[in-house]
């Protein structure tokens, strides 16, 4: 591949493509991207080197898919950015492979993403994108440090940005946080009554820490969740089937309604609670409550939202709407863990030609199925949008699950034809929504391939 080490080289080349940030999703698109032969593309990231979530790298916190959906692995097994290619590089896939593990820890995950990144020549660290223009049929990205190079299509993938309920922001500081900046706040819960709002693997993750971190226990610690129950991650190889290609084909069928009927029923099957930690969870509670004198020190609220706090010298006062009583109920406590998820944002950056970009219901991107955004210059200059997807291809597109399956997507589309293998070929579910025909095409496809 082509690729341009420097910002004062780039500004005598015109990229093919232009990557905004550097986090799993775009590490994916310049993984699979390498392979593609005198293709000009630079990966731009502000930060000094890869990071994924290091305020959350919980000790033993672990993946909820497979090492395998990796970075390249779905459509190029070969690639030597895999995670088995790491593990090989490492000199642990022996011992990696003898200890039989179910999943991956995160922290082990994010070690192989940074490895790949610090592989990788087309991504470009401490290289901050303040603007980007669109003039004469190219876009412009002008940086921190007055350079300025030209691409003729853009990748965004500036990840998400942590979503804090309207009430809480007035008092975000060192006692009130988000979930995000757990480890970086590093706060002292000794003594003090911590509350954690949101009933997803992430609040379930600080809860347990709160309830086994003997050196910082707290004096009590109440998890709050806006579902019904704290129920687990819905798993197992029919439930798999929704992160499959297939699918994402025969949602895209969908009609609006569908899509959000849909979006909706699967909640728990990317945002359930790992059943390890679940397990661990409700060991603790049994004993804290049968086994010992420490069953006033925990409570958990299922069917409550934070609709309201204030903050005096005591700590803060919050009020929770409940579903199943009349009249809300008052917490007061001293630390508020805020666990409530993050949503898509367009980055800065992209102002100077953002209001040229369609929207759908509620303010997202627009995107068609091959992941670029519908703007007036989209025939000619495309952006691909990674992470806006969630109305127009569904909830795996947020999880990594199908990142690569994505990545040669886009790859395909940007040279205009198809180099990497993106069908997924025949459904093991007949999915509502995908035509007949293409089903039984794909199933004599694959029995054609069988019989040669």
């Amino acid at each position: 591949m082509s690729t341009i080490s420097t910002l004062e080289t780039m500004q005598s080349n015109e990229l093919d493509l232009a990557g905004i940030g550097v986090g799993p999703f775009n590490l994916s698109l310049a993984a699979v991207l390498s392979h593609i032969p005198n293709l000009k593309t630079a990966f731009f990231e502000r930060s000094v080197d890869f990071t994924w979530h290091p305020g959350l790298m919980i000790q033993n916190s672990i993946l909820q898919s497979s090492f395998l959906k990796d970075l390249v692995t779905p459509v190029m097994p070969t690639s030597p950015h895999s995670f088995l290619n790491y593990l090989v590089s490492h000199k642990r896939f022996y011992d990696f492979t003898s200890g039989r593990f179910g999943s991956v820890t995160r922290q082990e995950f994010s070690n192989y993403l940074s490895w790949v990144a610090m592989r990788l020549q087309s991504v470009q660290f401490k290289s901050n994108v303040r603007e980007v223009r669109f003039e004469n049929g190219v876009f412009h990205l002008d940086f921190d440090n007055a350079e300025t190079i030209k691409a003729q299509n853009l990748s965004l993938g500036t990840g998400m940005r942590p979503y804090l309920p309207e009430c809480s922001k007035p008092h975000i500081g060192e006692s009130c946080f988000h979930a995000s900046e757990y480890l970086f706040r590093a706060p002292d819960l000794s003594g003090k009554r911590v509350v954690i709002i949101g009933g997803g693997q992430t609040g379930a993750e600080i809860f347990l820490q709160a309830l086994t971190n003997a050196n910082m226990a707290p004096s009590h610690v109440t998890w709050v969740n806006r579902r019904n129950s704290f129920s687990p991650l819905e798993e197992g190889a029919f439930v798999d089937q929704i992160f499959t290609p297939n699918y994402v084909k025969a949602y895209q069928s969908f009609s609006d309604t569908l899509k959000d009927q849909e979006y909706k029923g699967q909640k728990l099957a990317s945002d359930g609670l790992t059943p390890s930690t679940v397990a661990d969870i409700y060991s603790e509670l049994y004993r804290r409550t049968h086994l010992s004198e420490e069953h006033n020190t925990f409570s958990m609220r299922p069917g409550c939202e934070l609709i309201d706090m204030s903050k005096d010298l005591q700590g803060y006062r919050l009020t929770l709407e409940s579903q199943s009583m009349e009249q809300n109920a008052e917490l007061d406590v001293d630390v508020v863990i805020l666990a409530t998820g993050a949503k898509p944002f367009v980055p800065e950056c992209m102002n100077p030609i953002a209001d040229r970009f369609d929207r759908i219901k509620g303010g997202g991107l627009a995107l068609d199925d091959h992941y670029r955004v519908q703007w007036d210059d989209s025939k000619t200059n495309t952006i691909y949008a990674l992470n806006h997807g969630a109305q127009s291809h569904g909830i795996v597109d947020a999880q990594l699950s199908l990142m690569a399956w994505r990545s040669a997507t886009i790859a395909n589309d940007i040279i205009g034809r198809d180099m990497f293998d993106v069908d997924p070929g025949m459904c093991l579910v007949d999915w509502q929504g995908l035509p007949a025909s293409v089903m039984h095409e794909r199933a004599d496809l694959i029995m054609t391939d069988r019989a040669s």
